[in-house]
């Protein structure tokens, strides 16, 4: 991790966040997609960040994030925040070489960040984040496992998160309210040879953030990442329908049996996955894409 490079990064990224809020205020940015900008994360999301801590009007000791699935925490949701917003909090992912890479990095004894290495399922969701010291208000909570999404967001009670962003499945489309079963050792990459079938769509995730007591607020515009911000903190926030807020994924990671990349796209993505099995989070009823869509 190059920390000039780093900087550059940074100062970049409170520029446009400097332009998005003078836009904002003079009325000219309307759309959530608007808002977005990257530094550190994979697509928009730093960006549209930005944009709902200051309407959810995050406090300075509300700053404390708990995002997991981040790999090397090269792109991630939460990095900006930690170098150049004065954040802290806890990053966990399954791979040991990654975080301790982190560890070893400059990130942990530069800023207020913990890297633990654990696979996560939503029996020892709760204990992760305690055995930090993290518990009850929290500023953001980022679930990125190409997964068990659904069910470790649903299994979370020991911290209550003013943001939540959450990794959806596109090719599950609008309509139906369905996971992936809930299986600890889920793992996409083995899950099925097209490294498609994983994670919840936009309807059960919704569903899911009314439960919790959520407003999503919708998507970014590469088609993975949904945004939710909890009721008593909309402040001007309005929420999005599942339909408004489902969009066909930019990006395409299909691949064949052999393990080749074949960027399919929509209809014929979705299609590699029609048959596998899924739960429709509204009745925990056992369904398909196929059956879905003969109904």
């Amino acid at each position: 991790m190059d920390d000039k490079s780093d900087r550059q990064l940074v100062l970049q990224g409170q520029a446009l966040a400097l332009l998005n809020r003078q836009r904002k205020e003079a009325g000219a940015l309307q759309s959530l997609d608007a808002y977005e900008f990257r530094v550190f994360s994979q697509f928009g999301e730093d960006g549209i960040l930005q944009h709902l801590i200051e309407e959810a009007g995050i406090q300075a000791h509300e700053r404390i994030f708990v995002e997991f699935g981040v790999q090397d925490y090269q792109e991630s949701n939460t990095r900006f925040l930690l170098q150049g917003c004065n954040w802290g909090g806890l990053i966990i992912d399954g791979s040991k070489e990654w975080m301790t890479s982190v560890r070893n990095s400059s990130l942990c004894w530069r800023y207020n960040l913990q890297a633990l290495a654990a696979w996560i399922d939503r029996d020892n969701i709760n204990e992760l984040i305690s055995s930090a010291g993290i518990s009850g208000e929290i500023g953001i909570l980022s679930v990125d496992i190409d997964g068990n999404d659904y069910w470790v967001w649903e299994a979370i009670i020991c911290i209550n998160p003013i943001i939540v962003v959450c990794e959806w499945n596109s090719s599950f489309g609008p309509d139906h309210s369905v996971s992936i079963p809930y299986d600890p050792l889920f793992n996409r990459l083995t899950a099925h040879h097209s490294h498609q079938y994983w994670g919840a769509s936009v309807q059960a995730l919704q569903q899911l953030g009314l439960k919790k007591n959520y407003e999503l607020i919708g998507s970014n515009q590469a088609g993975n990442n949904l945004f939710f911000v909890r009721n008593d903190r909309l402040g001007r926030l309005l929420g999005s329908s599942a339909a408004d807020a489902w969009t066909e994924a930019k990006f395409s990671d299909t691949r064949n049996e052999q393990g080749q990349l074949t960027f399919l796209r929509g209809k014929h993505r979705s299609r590699l996955i029609d048959k596998l099995p899924l739960v429709n989070t509204s009745n925990c009823q056992n369904t398909s894409l196929e059956q879905l869509k003969q109904h």
